[in-house]
């Protein structure tokens, strides 16, 4: 593992004395509606200069943490099958070594490549999903493997009752009574989140954060927005408690930086990555 030359702020430690590994998955060739999240992980670090290392939030500092950034993966177009390939053994070199892996996408089937290296190491793997969709479809335009169907796969591995669901406000009515049977799934908001945390400690997590959770109006670079959104504060405050569990692995996904050339969509999202890091450094 060789230091990457553009890091996100502060995450210039070396391999070895890190405990996180952020990297880029820079894949949207499943997208459904406008592709351009494989833009966001470099957006990302390149937009982190206009951020600070501090977090007033927290009271704490990236630079007293220890992060490397391993840059982003070459990921071929138009295979999803050799990515997930490839983000699973980029992520099981960083489970086996005893370091959390953070992944930025991309579209949100880069999660299934991470969390199918996770579970080798943590069979009694439980995830928490946060988004606006569901994505849930057994199969999307006849392909099982797309950003629409990857928490599906992923229940595939995990089975019932191990799937946590929050702000969810858009999916097809199947996906929803599937959903009452095989995941817990609390549409719009967090409100049964500390609920969960409960239930869930002591046990490995996943945590995939779809971006896409937030309003539009908050949050507006994004390749399928959903009106009734929640709040940036609101998110932070359910951070906040999701990182209070045994973090195994996480991921943020599907900022697509085209569409919102003001740059405020991805100083959001670069926000989120140092909050993140932060509460899970405890």
């Amino acid at each position: 593992m060789h230091k990457n030359i553009m890091t996100f702020i502060g995450c210039d430690n070396t391999y070895d004395e890190s405990k996180f590994v952020l990297f880029g998955a820079p894949f949207d060739s499943t997208t459904s509606y406008r592709p351009g999240t494989r833009f966001a992980s470099a957006a990302i670090r390149n937009e982190s200069y206009g951020i600070e290392t501090y977090s007033p939030y927290q009271d704490k500092d990236i630079e007293d943490i220890k992060v490397f950034d391993g840059g982003d993966l070459e990921l071929p177009f138009g295979a999803p099958d050799r990515a997930l390939t490839m983000i699973g053994q980029f992520t099981e070199k960083i489970i086996k070594d005893n370091k959390i892996p953070f992944m930025i996408g991309g579209e949100h089937l880069v999660t299934l490549g991470a969390v199918e290296a996770v579970y080798k190491k943590f069979p009694d793997l439980h995830l928490i999903h946060f988004d606006a969709h569901t994505d849930l479809r057994e199969e999307y335009l006849g392909v099982e493997k797309s950003h629409a169907t990857v928490i599906r796969r992923c229940h595939d591995l995990l089975g019932d009752n191990r799937i946590f669901q929050f702000g969810i406000r858009s999916g097809e009515r199947a996906e929803f009574m599937w959903a009452k049977e095989h995941t817990y799934l609390h549409k719009f908001n967090f409100d049964t989140l500390e609920d969960i945390v409960e239930k869930l400690k002591g046990r490995p997590v996943y945590f995939t954060l779809d971006l896409d959770v937030l309003d539009p109006s908050q949050f507006l670079g994004t390749g399928t927005p959903e009106a009734g959104g929640v709040t940036f504060m609101q998110l932070m405050d359910a951070i906040k408690l999701v990182s209070k569990l045994n973090i195994v692995g996480l991921d943020v996904d599907e900022l697509s930086p085209p569409y919102d050339a003001s740059g405020a969509s991805t100083a959001l999202a670069c926000k989120i990555v140092r909050e993140l890091l932060l509460y899970c450094s405890k």
